[in-house]
């Protein structure tokens, strides 16, 4: 099977200025995704691709790599604070497959804002996704702190009170059903996702891959300080490509 691996990394970002290339341990940020996307194509067949609006991002990305391509520019219209990723993620598909007559079987997105990941979690959730005919595609998870049926609360429809998010009898977190994080590391999508119109990863067919280690996406400037400092002092719990 021949696959696609997206690495979308736009040039603005309201809550952490330049991100995508803002330096982590020593690097700039998208070294880390371009780094476990290289030691995959190692093992699997695939083409990496840059989707990103900015030529500031292109020649980080050259610096570091000759593997991943950059000759795709993504349009301003996919470049916005209200542009969903999908539509990013099927222009440059698109626009991969084109210039390489293929059809892929598979797109791998790789989150850079979400670095903490392996190949052999990559290699996990792909062959989970594969064993399963009926599903369509498969993203990280890792264990959530709260639970929608026993600590999370929403107001409710045209009052001012408060009620759980969603209902059921459970007097403890343990007794409550399990839900997760998505954490926004990766997702793999087959061929056949993308034949029904799906604008988000969640369908009725998705799988999930629990993450069975450290992973968090960089929401806040405080969350860059705070992987630096694991990154610095080896505290991760995996091992991961430097």
């Amino acid at each position: 099977m021949r696959g696609l691996i997206t690495i979308c990394a736009r040039g603005g970002s309201k809550g952490i200025p330049g991100k995508n290339i803002r330096s982590l341990a020593g690097k700039p940020l998208i070294y880390y995704t371009i780094r476990t996307a290289e030691e995959f194509k190692k093992l699997k067949d695939v083409d990496i691709y840059l989707s990103t609006d900015s030529d500031e991002i292109k020649e980080t990305v050259i610096k570091y790599s000759t593997i991943v391509q950059t000759d795709y520019t993504r349009p301003n219209r996919l470049a916005t604070d209200e542009s969903g990723k999908m539509d990013a993620i099927i222009d440059v598909k698109e626009f991969a497959e084109q210039k390489y007559n293929v059809k892929y079987d598979y797109v791998m997105d790789l989150d850079v804002t979400a670095p903490l990941r392996n190949v052999e979690d990559l290699l996990n959730a792909y062959n989970l996704l594969f064993t399963n005919p009926e599903a369509l595609d498969i993203f990280s998870v890792s264990p959530c702190h709260r639970n929608p049926y026993f600590n999370m609360v929403e107001q409710k429809e045209n009052s001012d009170f408060y009620t759980l998010c969603k209902q059921g009898n459970f007097l403890t977190r343990q007794s409550s059903p399990k839900v997760f994080d998505m954490n926004a590391s990766f997702y793999i999508y087959k061929s056949s996702f993308f034949t029904k119109g799906f604008k988000t990863a969640i369908t009725d067919k998705s799988l999930i891959y629990e993450v069975p280690h450290l992973c968090f996406d960089l929401d806040n400037p405080i969350d860059f300080e705070f992987m630096e400092f694991l990154f610095l002092n080896r505290k991760l719990d995996f091992e991961m490509i430097f």
